[in-house]
């Protein structure tokens, strides 16, 4: 891997100071700072060759074609699928939940069970309520115990034959808990359970297989991988993708229209109606090259020691309880915490005006605040083009947090 000094050059946006100091960010979480490579890469489609895609004979049709389907390619590299095709494009992980959700309509009736975590995410809950509302199916909670984690006995209790759906984040967003998704897919797979994980949190971390976890749906975000907002994927098993109907109508999702009847076009464009986000795609796979060009082994285990040493500096500083597991060899890209008799925001606020981006509030997981009867907390999440320099710039911004605050 490059030296960080070096990562941080590909960063134009870590120039920039916030009050006068030099900006911290720690709040890749919510979307992660895109290199210099990705920033050029969309410069370049829209001077050099912005064109519709698939339908033109057009010399900048056929490049703009090209340069997106190969950015699917990489994709399906990168995640290890079987099959290109079983990549779709999508705005985020957000639709691709809500695909699936909303396609599974058919497969669902009244008194089925859609199982998802305890601690999820709001996309990964308010899609299968929809989808309930729709058939009158029931939305479970997976048990957790005290720190975040799944317990896996109480999964396995209710799990029967009426589990057609089983949902689960790959890492926490609110927690940086890693669950263990293989396992669970495999539980679920014995009751015949269709499976989605939503791998928002963990495709910026560590490298994905779908093919060893055996998953028949897994979902990310570009934005969190270095890539522009607007764009992720959805992938799913080619045997589920043919039986989904499509989710929306329109360009490009179809062989033939008339007023007779509709034939629909093969996949993955059979998903992928209307034209999509080309530039942010085109610049997803320049993310994907400069995250594999790093090393995703490297990656994590960079980000794992800024964790451990994020976690044992707050740990030190006393007054400050952190949420979620406290095995670090379970854990990934985030700590989550709040500073005792100090509101989230408040803290969050006076870091800000000393140049340290960290994300305060629910982090669109309110049962997770819920579940330790809190307001929110403090996250800071890390990144490639972190430093441990700045791990020590936030404690200090905590100290003097605390001093003025208490």
């Amino acid at each position: 891997m490059k030296s960080i000094a070096e990562i941080r050059r590909d960063f134009p946006i870590l120039e920039r100071k916030i009050g006068g100091n030099p900006l911290v960010y720690f709040d890749n979480g919510a979307t992660s700072q895109k290199p210099q490579q990705v920033i050029d890469s969309i410069v370049h489609f829209y001077t050099t060759y912005n064109a519709n895609i698939h339908r033109g004979v057009h010399t900048l049709s056929q490049e703009a074609t090209e340069a997106y389907e190969v950015a699917r390619k990489k994709l399906q590299k990168h995640i290890n699928a079987a099959k290109s095709y079983e990549v779709i494009f999508t705005s985020g992980t957000t639709e691709g939940i809500n695909l699936v959700a909303t396609c599974l309509t058919p497969f669902l009736k009244a008194g089925d069970e859609i199982l998802v975590l305890t601690t999820e995410h709001h996309s990964n809950i308010v899609p299968w309520q929809l989808l309930a509302e729709r058939t009158g199916a029931v939305v479970r909670p997976i048990p957790v115990d005290k720190e975040g984690m799944i317990l896996m006995e109480d999964f396995k209790a209710m799990l029967s034959e009426r589990t057609k759906v089983v949902s689960c984040q790959h890492v926490s967003n609110a927690l940086g808990n890693v669950h263990p998704v293989k396992e669970i897919i495999a539980l679920a797979h014995s009751v015949g359970a269709v499976t989605l994980i939503d791998g928002a949190q963990s495709c910026p971390h560590f490298a994905i297989d779908v093919q060893d976890l055996d998953t028949d749906f897994f979902v990310a975000s570009g934005h969190k991988m270095y890539a522009p907002t607007g764009i992720g994927f959805l992938y799913g098993k080619e045997a589920w993708l043919k039986k989904l109907p499509p989710y929306k109508g329109g360009g490009d999702m179809i062989k033939t229209v008339c007023f007779e009847g509709t034939t629909y076009a093969d996949l993955p464009y059979k998903l992928e109606a209307g034209t999509p986000n080309i530039c942010g795609g085109i610049a997803y796979g320049v993310a994907i090259d400069y995250m594999h060009s790093l090393g995703m082994a490297d990656i994590a285990a960079h980000e794992h020691a800024l964790l451990k040493y994020a976690h044992e500096q707050i740990r030190a500083l006393g007054g400050i309880t952190i949420y979620g597991t406290h095995d670090l060899e379970r854990k990934a890209g985030v700590i989550s915490f709040n500073v005792e008799g100090a509101h989230p925001y408040d803290v969050g606020t006076l870091l800000d005006q000393m140049g340290i981006a960290v994300r305060t509030g629910h982090h669109c997981a309110q049962p997770v605040m819920d579940f330790y009867h809190i307001p929110g907390t403090i996250r800071a999440s890390f990144a490639v083009y972190n430093t441990l320099e700045e791990v020590d710039r936030l404690i200090l911004g905590l100290q003097k947090a605390m001093k003025m605050l208490l």
